[in-house]
């Protein structure tokens, strides 16, 4: 399910001079920095904790260990016997995907969709590489436009942030599916899968249960409260950003405005409903609001399920 063709007229795509651009990142750095102090780091790792376990080293084995983790070449050397002792992986890789369709340059303030994207990656992929994590990029339309493999670094973040900012897509649409597709063809280990998109795209359900049982996804959906609530103005035109379609609509209508108000509600609820099927952690984000009190919010019910 979706509404793309209820979408709203998005802003124009204005490319970043390099020093707009440098800019936009030094202040993106600058807030993350200030996120990860204040402790955001640490709400990260306790709950995004590595896969698995990995050998440490041997100590002699007492009365009430586990015998499968007896070492037998060690205890045959030492005519003794030793347990291999472990503990728990912490590194993992981290995948940051990113929507860059055309909506994503809506907004009805001061900030795009995209640029919100951008601030989350920032963040995210700072608390990552805080927690030595490798952190990469799949940036995607209906097709994948840039893939930038998994890395450790702050370094190597701020060149995915750039990447995220400076890349100007070669498609104007929508295709999740085939974006996971090409996820689950490049990364054969489990990773954590931040998947930030508005969602505004149909028939991804199958693709996105057959990821999620590979791989732990964290959907963050990006939204304008203008394309919730069309205000009453008469007649308007409104254009489809990713097929270009234009409708002229009574804005004042009110069977007009109970429809757009249904269709919203149920994709909502499609939404919530499917990453709830899948046990995937899911934050909704807008352009308008703050985004650090929903994240947090996020990474305390994601602790609170771990827990149960």
């Amino acid at each position: 399910m979706a509404i793309s063709n209820k979408k709203l007229a998005s802003q124009p795509s204005k490319t970043l001079l390099p020093a707009e651009l440098a800019q936009k990142i030094k202040l993106f750095e600058i807030h993350s920095r200030k996120l990860i102090v204040s402790g955001f780091a640490g709400e990260y790792r306790s709950v995004f904790r590595g896969q698995g376990m990995e050998f440490d080293e041997v100590r002699p084995y007492a009365p009430g260990d586990d015998v499968r983790l007896i070492d037998w070449n060690v205890s045959a050397r030492t005519g003794e016997l030793y347990i291999k002792k472990h503990i728990e992986e912490r590194e993992q890789t981290v995948l940051l995907v990113v929507d860059l369709s055309k909506s994503g340059d809506f907004t009805s303030t001061n900030r795009t969709k995209r640029e919100i994207a951008g601030e989350i990656c920032c963040i995210l992929g700072f608390a990552a590489a805080t927690n030595n994590d490798r952190v990469g990029l799949l940036l995607f339309t209906d097709k994948v436009e840039k893939y930038v493999p998994p890395q450790k670094g702050l370094r190597h973040t701020l060149r995915i942030v750039r990447d995220l900012l400076l890349t100007e897509p070669t498609s104007p649409k929508t295709n999740i599916s085939s974006a996971l597709s090409y996820l689950n063809q490049i990364l054969r280990r489990p990773a954590v899968v931040f998947l930030v998109s508005d969602f505004l795209d149909k028939d991804f359900a199958r693709a996105l249960k057959i990821t999620s049982h590979r791989h732990e996804i964290v959907a963050i959906k990006l939204a304008d409260l203008r394309e919730n609530s069309l205000p009453k103005l008469g007649l308007i035109e409104i254009i489809d950003s990713e097929t270009e379609e234009k409708f002229l609509i009574d804005s004042t209508n009110k069977l007009f405005q109970e429809n757009f108000k249904r269709i919203i509600e149920q994709e909502e609820s499609f939404l919530r409903k499917l990453f709830t099927q899948l046990s995937i952690d899911y934050v909704k984000l807008t352009t308008s609001e703050p985004y650090e009190a929903s994240l947090r919010k996020l990474f305390a019910m994601r602790s609170k399920r771990l827990i149960k």
